[in-house]
């Protein structure tokens, strides 16, 4: 749970039910597809069946959402960070960075990659990621790879 100063209270929850991941997904959907223009056959993949997805709700509200899925051994990866417009600069990332960050220590992950876009990549640096490597296009968007240790 994370308050603001717009006293948001922001609540983030595993998506393990249909109910909940249907509001990451819409999330997902509001702000990739939507907002950024990515194809929705982009945006969806294999991996949704076997991650492990967040929702950040703001009261009932759906607010933002992630997920977490294992990468190689040892090292988890973050995807599909979103939070909605309305709702940025709120807190609303991070809290669910701190939940996915948890999750993957309970996973037995050492560490966390991620490919952040790269107006987002202050956001993740903030949190403790570092960069890896140069500037890659993802989905039409620049992106860089940045990973964390969480040892």
């Amino acid at each position: 749970m994370e308050e603001s100063a717009d006293a948001v209270e922001i609540d983030v929850r595993v998506a393990d039910d249909d109910p909940a991941r249907d509001d990451a997904f819409g999330v997902r959907q509001a702000v990739f597809v939507e907002e950024q223009g990515v194809d929705e056959d982009e945006e969806y993949d294999e991996h949704d069946a076997t991650a492990v997805h967040f929702v950040a709700y703001d009261g009932a509200e759906p607010v933002g959402a992630a997920r977490l899925r294992e990468y190689e051994d040892g090292v988890g990866k973050a995807e599909r960070v979103a939070v909605r417009k309305s709702h940025r600069e709120r807190g609303v990332g991070r809290a669910l960075m701190l939940a996915l960050e948890e999750r993957a220590g309970v996973e037995g992950f050492e560490s966390i990659k991620l490919h952040a876009q790269t107006r987002a990549a202050g956001f993740y640096r903030s949190l403790g990621y570092e960069r890896r490597g140069e500037e890659f296009e993802e989905a039409g968007i620049p992106h860089v790879e940045m990973r964390k240790s969480l040892a």
